[in-house]
């Protein structure tokens, strides 16, 4: 992960909260070639929000959302279908309290909340507010329509690539075109700089 980030002077880099601390290694390495060999990596930052930083499971909110789980309905597949979503929402972990806020003492509801705000581009704040006296029906059933409606771009793009195989492979084939070039160029001042391409350059013509 640190050699994906600073290969190519990456300078914000968007993780989960529990991808902090990959992040912060890498600034480490960075933050030591450079001190010992020159400005040549950028230290990055990690992009993390503060609302949705770490999406827990449906099922389960003191885990974390994940599709290798073998309970499908602990989390939201970009290629699920409106009803498939429809029943994964109905059946998310809430409470008895039945009052749609965010606190630790509901983080059932917190966690749907913070899929709510993310996708609304509401706060937190906002949403209970806007859900305030409606109970847990409406929010579920507003929440689904926005989960419906958020994936549809992305699952209508998911189609047409699988329906053009061929433009596929050309567009992966484009992007480690240029992957490659950005990353010879990198390694090029590295190299130059740690002496190591040389090095490895006269053992195999001693070879």
């Amino acid at each position: 992960m640190a050699a994906d980030i600073l290969l190519y002077d990456s300078d914000l880099v968007p993780v989960g909260d529990d991808q902090r601390q990959h992040v912060e290694l890498t600034r480490d390495i960075a933050t030591r070639f450079n001190a010992r060999f020159g400005e040549t990596f950028v230290v990055p930052r990690a992009d993390i929000k503060e609302v949705g930083a770490r999406i827990m499971a449906l099922d389960d909110p003191t885990k974390k959302m994940s599709k290798s789980s073998t309970n499908e309905n602990s989390y939201i597949a970009l290629s699920d279908t409106p009803d498939v979503i429809k029943r994964k929402i109905k059946r998310a972990v809430t409470d008895s309290d039945a009052r749609v806020a965010a606190s630790p003492e509901k983080p059932g509801v917190s966690n749907l909340m913070g899929i709510y705000s993310i996708l609304s581009d509401m706060s937190l704040a906002q949403v209970e507010q806007h859900f305030e006296g409606k109970g847990y029906g409406p929010f579920k059933a507003e929440l689904t329509d926005l989960l419906v409606e958020s994936l549809r771009p992305i699952q209508e793009k998911l189609a047409d690539y699988r329906g053009n195989p061929d433009e596929v492979a050309r567009l992966l084939e484009l992007g480690a075109d240029k992957a490659r070039v950005r990353a010879a160029a990198k390694m090029d001042d590295v190299n130059r700089k740690t002496g190591v391409g040389g090095k490895l350059q006269k053992a195999m013509v001693a070879r």
